[in-house]
């Protein structure tokens, strides 16, 4: 057992459920393919650092999926909002002994395994660290006790979400990664060759 734990929180990957701000661009079907890719590359990324890896899906936990159980522990999201959700992940991973608990997002395309490793490495001398994203929130948080405000009266998918979470950790010493644009809107993706394969320009 590693003493340091990565959170993915995933979407199941069901048509008209995934990244519905896309698909009002480029249809249901285009951005269902896309969040199928950035959940394989949120997969790829988290098997080439050697922490113990639990994902947690939003509805149903399945069984035979990209998330292989000998590599990665299976939960469900539980809670009434998001917050709820990600404490009741994190506070089960420290209930578990875990020394350091990360969370990270899985719709981050410019996520490698460096920053992963860059924010367990701050956790040795910072209480907290975070990966901003450019739209105001953040796509890695990493934790080495619970702060439970960090979850509460927070407009979550808003744009003030990264500043409401600093506020509550004013008072304790955090660690800030670089910057980097999540895929939420078609802007995301509009001058990403990756991504042309999956829709058709008009």
């Amino acid at each position: 057992m590693s003493k340091n734990l990565v959170l993915i929180f995933t979407r199941n990957p069901e048509i008209g459920k995934v990244k519905t701000r896309l698909a009002k661009t480029i249809g249901n079907e285009a951005a269902l393919a896309i969040y199928k890719f950035l959940l394989e590359h949120t997969k790829n990324v988290a098997l080439e650092v050697p922490y113990d890896k639990a994902v947690y899906y939003s509805v149903k936990i399945r069984t035979a999926d990209l998330w292989e159980p000998e590599n990665f522990q299976k939960f469900r999201q539980e809670g009434a909002d998001l917050g709820e959700r990600m404490q009741a992940a994190f506070q089960r991973g420290f209930d578990e002994h875990y020394d350091k608990v990360l969370i990270i997002g899985s719709d981050l395309y410019d996520l490698k395994p460096s920053h992963i490793e860059a924010a367990f490495q701050a956790l040795d001398n910072h209480d907290a660290v975070i990966g901003p994203a450019e739209d105001g929130g953040y796509y890695l948080l990493g934790l080495k006790k619970m702060y439970s405000s960090l979850f509460s009266n927070k407009e979550w998918g808003t744009s003030t979400v990264r500043q409401d979470t600093l506020k509550d950790l004013e008072n304790v010493s955090v660690h800030l990664l670089e910057t980097l644009n999540d895929i939420d809107v078609f802007e995301d993706i509009q001058n990403r060759t990756v991504f042309n394969q999956f829709y058709t320009k008009n």
